[in-house]
């Protein structure tokens, strides 16, 4: 199950899902965030909890609805401690955890980079661009991702209580060059857990930047979960 980034959606994953599913032999779920993408408006702002939120209450309804029993979470950026909450909020279901540039804590470097992304967020072009992908939500898209984490109410979120509560591998992959966060995420995140990964010359984005790589990666980390000849539960 691919959760995205704060500006992402389904499209923005490009290739990956396809190149992953070859790689892996597994049923690869991407879904637009309520807002995002060409799922339908959302009805108003993102609350400090919407990183807990997603993984208490859409995955389990998207779940039921396409018959999901088993999964792997998997996510990038925001959508990287998305899947953290949701392993710990479904231990008996979440076989893995993978993140992907995932943010594990409010960093000076992430706000940095989040203010630099602002500034070349108002030029026409890249907002033109983004609403390639979400249509008339684009502003709400960008400032939902920009005001909830320059907020004073967001300065203290970690994702450390549900970390404590994952009990699957994990696999936190990180780029060297990431700029909108250090080591310390993915460190933080596999700390006791699992690898942490770090990508030499790789920025925020290693499923386009490093593509083959990130697969494989998750492709080796993946075979060792399931001897061989085991067959993959239904739903994966």
């Amino acid at each position: 199950m691919l959760l995205h980034d704060s500006l992402g959606c389904v499209e923005l994953w490009r290739s990956f899902p396809e190149k992953l599913a070859a790689a892996t032999g597994r049923r690869i779920v991407a879904y637009d965030r309520l807002g995002f993408g060409r799922s339908d408006p959302h009805p108003g702002r993102l609350g400090i909890d919407f990183v807990g939120e997603e993984g208490r209450s859409t995955v389990p309804q998207l779940c039921d609805r396409l018959g999901i029993g088993d999964f792997i979470a998997c996510g990038h950026s925001v959508g990287g401690g998305m899947a953290v909450e949701t392993a710990a909020q479904w231990p008996g279901r979440c076989r893995a955890l993978v993140t992907i540039a995932a943010q594990a804590f409010v960093e000076d470097r992430t706000l940095e980079g989040i203010s630099v992304a602002q500034r070349d967020l108002e030029g026409p072009g890249n907002i033109a661009r983004l609403a390639r992908y979400h249509g008339d939500k684009t502003r709400w898209v960008i400032d939902a991702w920009i005001e909830t984490w320059l907020s004073p109410a967001f300065a203290s979120w970690t994702i450390d209580q549900p970390l404590a509560g994952v009990r699957c591998p994990v696999l936190a992959v990180h780029g060297e060059l990431d700029e909108y966060g250090s080591a310390r995420h993915p460190q933080r995140i596999a700390e006791g857990r699992g690898e942490a990964l770090i990508l030499p010359g790789i920025g925020h984005v290693p499923h386009r930047e490093a593509e083959d790589v990130l697969v494989e990666a998750i492709a080796g980390f993946l075979s060792l979960l399931l001897p061989t000849g085991e067959k993959v539960p239904a739903g994966e």
